[in-house]
C-alpha cells in the first residue's frame, strides 16, 4: 500500500508560462533581426555520392555543383521546403573543408547558416558582446549575398553563418 498511495496522494507539477507576460520581454532589443534558418551544411567527402544520396535515393531536388574559390568550396543545395542542405567539399589545398574531413573522414555537419536583416548591424552589436567573428568584413556566400561566420567556441561548439537576408 506504500507505493500505490503515494502516487495517489501526489499530484503531477504542471508550469505554465504566463500569458500575462511575452515571451520576448527577456531579449534585448537589437538594431538587426535574427530571421529564418536557411541551411545546414554537410561537408561530405565525395561529393558526387552525396548528391545521388539526396536525389536518386531520397528524391530531392539537388542543384548543379558550384565552385566558390573564395570560400575555398564546392557547394551543391538540396531544397527542402522550408529550407536547404548545402552540400560542401573541399576546392583546393587550403580549403576548411579539407581539414574537416582530416578529422571527420565520412563528413558531417560543418555549419549552420541563419539570415539577418543588417549584417553590418549584427557585426557591431556581436563585437561588442564579444563574439567572434572570423572575418573583419562580409564575403559574398553561395547565395550572393554577404556572409559572416561566428567562432563555434563562442557559438556552444556550433559554427554560425549569418547571411543578409
Amino acid at each position: 500500500s506504500g507505493l500505490l498511495s503515494r502516487f495517489q496522494t501526489s499530484a503531477p507539477t504542471v508550469r505554465t508560462l504566463s500569458s500575462s507576460k511575452p515571451f520576448s520581454q527577456n531579449i534585448p532589443s537589437c538594431l538587426w533581426k535574427l530571421g529564418r534558418l536557411n541551411h545546414v551544411a554537410i561537408a561530405v567527402p565525395d561529393l558526387e555520392k552525396a548528391q545521388s544520396l539526396y536525389k536518386d535515393v531520397l528524391g530531392a531536388q539537388v542543384s548543379e555543383t558550384v565552385a566558390l574559390p573564395e570560400h575555398g568550396v564546392y557547394t551543391v543545395f538540396v531544397e527542402l521546403g522550408n529550407t536547404k542542405l548545402e552540400l560542401l567539399h573541399p576546392l583546393g589545398e587550403k580549403s576548411p573543408i579539407a581539414s574537416f574531413l582530416q578529422k571527420n573522414k565520412t563528413g558531417g555537419m560543418h555549419h549552420i547558416c541563419i539570415e539577418v536583416d543588417d549584417i553590418k548591424a549584427a557585426m557591431t552589436e556581436l563585437k561588442k558582446k564579444k563574439i567572434r567573428i572570423l572575418s573583419e568584413e562580409p564575403k559574398i556566400g553561395a547565395h550572393g549575398k554577404p556572409v559572416i561566420f561566428l567562432h563555434p567556441k563562442d557559438c556552444h561548439g556550433v559554427l554560425v553563418e549569418l547571411e543578409q537576408a
